[in-house]
């Protein structure tokens, strides 16, 4: 559900508090917002956000030359890939730099005359959202000027065209001219719009990219590809069976859930302590997920606890819950009875309802008594560290929440224990 963003208005009195006012000529005189704010062929001699970061000050400007490289409007000898690479690694590594990115590509994609290089801007958004999210401050601003490109193809065109009738009428002597396109090419912006914003709304929430290893070339690529490409993380159930239809189209379950499923029994997961308790290394973590995203399931594994992490991942990152939103309150209100708790399984939509008995049967091989006596993981504590991944609470209230998650908790172990799973054995 997309929410309504900060008014013009308010995005205005935004830019006119933070924005690092620029001069230019002899008299440096102040550059307006909207100039501010639209693209710009030059480089810039200071940070567009107010800083008094020295080190920000400086890399500020070197992040506004990579932009114009990556965007295709400044020449350079590294090929894109590696542009966004030094571009991103930057601001995941300082976190001074990441809004200071955001609001340069706001400008650089703004009453930009070349398709090509809006789209790459756009495109460099894109990128950089699967890595960092913005600061909390500038969220709402970004958000807006997003959700003004969710629907603007035909506003885009004609603005183009605008700009370079007008372009061409102060300019019909000049020997200098930067190349005008406005054909497309590749996708329409408000492709790059949409992805953008359910990025947004995501990365705000779970902050990006996790662990200690600095980004890669691979990373950079995937994230590129997610845009038309929706990655097996954060999609729908829907989506995920329409994406494995053509490799496996007799699964009736996501290829994704059921590998990792068995990857986590393969390498002895019910006879390790603190299985789904005790994180994986967070590095390998991503390094698998980069895998799982092509398809593969490398042979190298040998910690149970890394495919562990990423299957709660998966089922935390679903773009809908395993259990419908439209069906909690009868999970909250059912949670000290079984016959209602198993009732409401079998109400849910089938795909829903066959992905649920599939980690419930899963669930219920952890429970045994001669694993829990290894695992040290019986099925409260199973229950405990699996609700929050099929069940989301979306009140704000901290005594709701509270509330709640002991509930939620006691729905699920309902469901371990009296759930009759018998059915999903040998169904993939």
């Amino acid at each position: 559900t997309l929410r309504k963003p900060i008014s013009q208005s308010s995005m205005a009195d935004w830019a006119s508090k933070n924005l690092n006012m620029h001069t230019q000529g002899i008299f440096r005189r102040r550059i307006s917002i909207s100039n501010m704010l639209s693209w710009n062929g030059g480089s810039i001699k200071k940070p567009m956000l107010i800083t008094s970061n020295r080190t920000i000050k400086k890399e500020a400007c070197e992040l506004f030359k990579l932009v114009q490289s990556y965007m295709g409007d400044r020449q350079t000898r590294m090929d894109r890939n590696h542009v966004a690479l030094v571009t991103v690694t930057k601001c995941w590594s300082m976190q001074g730099l990441r809004d200071e990115l955001y609001i340069q590509l706001i400008r650089q994609t703004t009453d930009n005359t070349c398709y090509r290089s809006l789209a790459w801007g756009w495109e460099l958004m894109a990128i950089s959202l699967a890595f960092f999210s913005p600061s909390p401050k500038f969220q709402s601003y970004l958000e807006g000027y997003i959700y003004r490109h969710l629907d603007s193809d035909e506003n885009i065109a004609q603005r183009i065209k605008e700009l370079v009738d007008l372009k061409n009428k102060k300019n019909s002597k000049s020997r200098k001219k930067r190349k005008q396109n406005t054909e497309d090419e590749g996708l329409p912006i408000s492709t790059y719009a949409k992805y953008c914003y359910r990025k947004l709304q995501k990365v705000a929430v779970t902050g990006g990219k996790k662990g200690l290893r600095k980004p890669t070339v691979e990373e950079i690529t995937h994230a590129r590809n997610a845009i038309v490409t929706p990655s097996l993380f954060g999609s729908s159930l829907e989506e995920i069976m329409l994406r494995q239809q053509d490799m496996y189209p007799g699964n009736k379950l996501p290829w994704v859930q059921t590998q990792l499923s068995q990857q986590v029994l393969a390498l002895g997961g019910e006879q390790t302590e603190g299985i789904f308790r005790i994180p994986g290394d967070i590095d390998e973590v991503n390094a698998l997920k980069l895998q799982v995203d092509q398809w593969r399931i490398p042979s190298s594994l040998s910690d149970p606890n890394i495919p562990a992490s990423l299957l709660k991942l998966w089922y935390r990152e679903l773009e809908e819950p395993v259990i419908p939103q439209q069906f909690y309150k009868e999970c909250i209100s059912n949670y000290e009875n079984p016959d209602a708790a198993v009732a409401v399984v079998q109400l849910l939509p089938e795909l829903n309802r066959l992905v649920l008995c599939y980690l419930i049967h899963f669930l219920q091989i952890f429970a045994q008594p001669s694993n829990v006596g290894r695992t040290k993981m019986d099925v409260n504590n199973l229950a405990m560290v699996m609700a929050p991944n099929c069940l989301r609470c979306q009140s704000d209230d901290p005594r709701v929440i509270f509330e709640n998650t002991r509930k939620e908790m006691s729905f699920l172990r309902m469901l371990i224990v009296h759930l009759d799973t018998s059915f999903i054995k040998g169904l993939v």
